[in-house]
């Protein structure tokens, strides 16, 4: 089965989210809904729908929309016909599926697949009375919002589920929708949120009885616990305080066990009834848990006091658990931080060992649910090996709770070990692996570096290519990793054929080490910042022309340096959701590892174009923009799922090998005063441009320029011009400052 036509019944948040994420795959898109009552224009829902998920950023790249047709129920539903793929997204309500699935089974062509978007509904009830053929193409494929950057996706057979059309959406979805496709039984709320929804339930119980204040139960429940920096009462204002209480009735309607820890945990406090008659519904409504106000004309954070009901300033809490280097530190923390992490916590994580068979007959996929989502950093099942299963268990015994077999059979052991995971039985199995997905863990593990320092790594994936990771804080470029390159390229062509740069991180690269520039300008170490620009010029360029191919694997974030590096790549692989872009101007300097020069290269018709680029240092939103900036180039390739990206950049090495021939230096066509002139009057048409960045911006020019009259320039002293450039503007106080402000606050400083 070949998924190139998709209709998507019901354009509701949900609805036409994954209408956009699947026109941002490449397919054609019909989005259905119902005609509105006494409306001019009959798809008005549909184009609607489209219209906000242009606006909220949920294609990744705005000519994807294109690829949606908007229709309704009434007029279009013949062109089901066309669809190898129906997904249903209405209301979550069992007869409104129902009746939907019997108009759909008239229009749609045999064989296509019918899914349900339901997070709560059992598959053997959704079929319930509809014809044999039909329930044979029904499964759930169960999104998460925004469905563009959530990564998993549910998937549920039915009894008489045709199991090929099955694997060929799961197939589909992994490759082509970059999901994490996780198998689900057919029980109630299915993984995620059987366990999401309860943690949350517990959250909020817990804060009540223990008498925590909303900031003190985020802070304590952030960075140490994995969750999601929101905390759980900044999450339940992000997806909707009025949607917890309804997720949980549909899961109890949908017929929970009597003895269910949820079913005995749920109960709706009167605060969460009383704010949701009142609007007060989250970021959606009047406000949450938080909400924003303003005072004196001036923008003010207030926080819901749990005991009165009442709005207050928020307030910064004193938490010493908040402070917790991880997990075991949080929970062992004698605070109320730290019991109200436990509390929460020891409950979530014994009721999801207590569903193991129930909702998952291995824990490796409950892990996985949970991690893409609800964005933990660890699934339950990390989370108590990384407490400690002995510690874990032995305090739940001690607070007079009984333990699951899960959790007995793990006393003394560990959940995860060697690659490997326990089974139900007690015996460890090797970690699955979906065919084409790889992670750099997978190739670490068990293996020893061929090259190593402390900030980089050179290891062997197999087949004769070579890896290298970059291994400092960010994966910032410091000396380390500039020697390291050099010994890479010297090593590759005696044991290797090709090398790729990359890691599991969703971060390639945030670029140079801004530390060590900032010591060498307040130290007056000029030589040394002139000979460390070199030396990332060297690494460069020794990249460009080395005798093999070498490959950048794009998983995220590339920025600076880390985009420098990229663009003297042979080719690239980009995750789709790569962010890149040349950004010094942030910090008041310009590209000097060879980005201003290489970039003139893909500039040679548009240089003021190119200039504005540079000055705004504009980051992509996603690698078809990244293309459309000429980062990306034509024969760069772009993977959707992010456990793709280094196998397909291992991939697209090997096809580079074979009589792989580097690049031959040649000259830069460069636009000399003319060029230089028009840059300088295109800085004041600029928007957003501070007092400094006219300077950056007269050093900017000189380069791209090529600093003589109109003609061609050498490599070399385009090169010679960003080092001298740059040394340039770290001379002066106000790059400084602005590099101080950035390592301090994460944020560009305006002067």
């Amino acid at each position: 089965m070949h998924v190139k036509n998709i209709a998507v019944i019901g354009s509701g948040v949900m609805g036409s989210g994954i209408a956009a994420l699947c026109a941002n795959a490449g397919c054609k898109v019909l989005l259905l809904d119902i005609v509105p009552k006494g409306a001019e224009n009959r798809n008005a829902l549909a184009e609607k729908a489209v219209e906000k998920q242009l606006a909220s950023g949920s294609f990744t790249h705005p000519q994807n929309a294109g690829r949606i047709t908007c229709g309704n129920m009434e007029d279009h539903l013949p062109r089901l016909a066309e669809a190898d793929w129906i997904i249903e997204a209405v209301l979550e309500k069992l007869d409104i599926k129902q009746n939907v699935y019997r108009r759909v089974d008239g229009a749609r062509k045999p064989g296509s697949v019918v899914s349900s978007n339901t997070s709560t509904i059992p598959i053997h009830e959704l079929a319930e009375g509809l014809s044999e053929s039909f329930g044979k193409d029904l499964m759930i494929a169960h999104f998460f919002n925004p469905p563009r950057h959530m990564r998993l996706l549910e998937v549920v057979a039915g009894e008489g589920t045709r199991r090929d059309a099955y694997e060929a959406i799961k197939h589909f979805a992994d490759e082509r929708l970059g999901k994490e496709v996780v198998e689900c039984k057919d029980t109630p709320g299915f993984i995620a949120n059987r366990i999401g929804v309860f943690w949350m339930v517990a959250g909020l119980q817990e804060a009540l009885r223990l008498g925590i204040t909303v900031e003190q139960a985020d802070a304590a429940m952030g960075k140490a616990a994995g969750m999601p920096k929101t905390g759980i009462f900044g999450l339940y204002d992000l997806i909707g305080i009025d949607l917890i209480p309804l997720i949980a009735d549909e899961m109890l309607a949908a017929g929970l066990p009597q003895d269910d820890a949820f079913r005995l945990a749920w109960n709706q406090p009167e605060l969460l009834q009383k704010m949701i008659a009142d609007g007060y519904t989250g970021r959606k409504g009047k406000g949450g848990f938080y909400r924003m106000v303003k005072k004196d004309g001036q923008k003010a954070k207030e926080v819901l006091d749990l005991k009165t009901g009442q709005y207050r300033p928020e307030e910064k809490p004193a938490l010493a658990s908040a402070k917790a280097r991880n997990l075991r530190e949080l929970v062992a923390a004698d605070d109320i931080g730290g019991r109200y992490a436990w509390a929460v916590l020891s409950q979530t994580l014994l009721y999801a060992a207590s569903l193991i068979p129930e909702i998952s007959d291995d824990i490796v996929s409950v892990d996985a649910a949970m991690k893409n989502g609800y964005s933990w950093k660890m699934g339950p099942f990390e989370m108590i090996d990384a407490i400690g299963a002995d510690a874990f268990a032995a305090r739940l015994k001690k607070e007079g709770k009984e333990l699951p077999p899960l959790l007995q059979t793990a006393e003394s052991r560990s959940f995860y070990a060697d690659g490997k995971y326990l089974t139900r039985e007690g015996s460890y199995s090797a970690l699955p692996h979906a065919h084409g997905h790889l992670w750099l863990a997978d190739v670490k593990r068990g293996a020893k570096p061929v090259l190593s320092n402390p900030s980089a790594s050179l290891w062997d994936m197999g087949d004769g290519i070579a890896c290298l990771e970059l291994t400092a804080k960010m994966s910032t470029v410091d000396e380390d990793v500039l020697a390291m390159v050099q010994q890479a390229v010297a090593r590759v062509p005696k044991d290797f054929q090709g090398l790729v740069i990359g890691n599991d991180s969703e971060v390639f690269s945030a670029g140079a080490n801004l530390h060590r520039f900032l010591d060498y300008a307040r130290g007056g170490q000029w030589q040394a910042l002139d000979h460390m620009i070199a030396a990332g010029q060297a690494m460069v360029t020794s990249l460009r022309y080395a005798p093999f191919p070498a490959v950048a694997s794009l998983s995220g974030l590339a920025l600076g340096g880390g985009c420098e590096i990229a663009l003297h790549m042979a080719a690239v692989q980009a995750h789709m959701e790569t962010r890149i872009g040349l950004v010094e101007a942030h910090v008041g300097v310009i590209p000097a590892w060879g980005g201003s020069s290489e970039m003139l290269r893909r500039y040679p018709d548009d240089v003021l174009a190119l200039f504005a680029l540079i000055m705004q240092a504009k980051t992509s939103s996603s690698a078809e923009e990244a293309s459309d900036m000429r980062i990306l180039r034509s024969g760069d390739g772009i993977s959707m799922n992010r456990a793709r990206v280094l196998a397909d950049a291992k991939r697209r090495c090997l096809g580079l090998v074979k009589d792989y021939r580097p690049p031959v230096a040649a000259p830069v066509a460069a636009g000399g005063e003319a060029a230089k002139r028009a840059m300088l009057q295109r800085l004041d048409s600029i928007e957003g441009l501070a007092p400094h960045d006219k300077e950056v911006g007269r050093v900017l020019a000189q380069v791209l320029s090529g600093g003589v009259g109109k003609g061609t320039v050498t490599e070399q002293s385009l090169l010679d011009l960003e080092r001298e450039g740059f040394v340039e503007l770290m001379r002066t106080p106000q790059t400084q400052a602005r590099i101080e402000h950035m390592l301090n606050t994460g944020k560009p400083l305006k002067n």
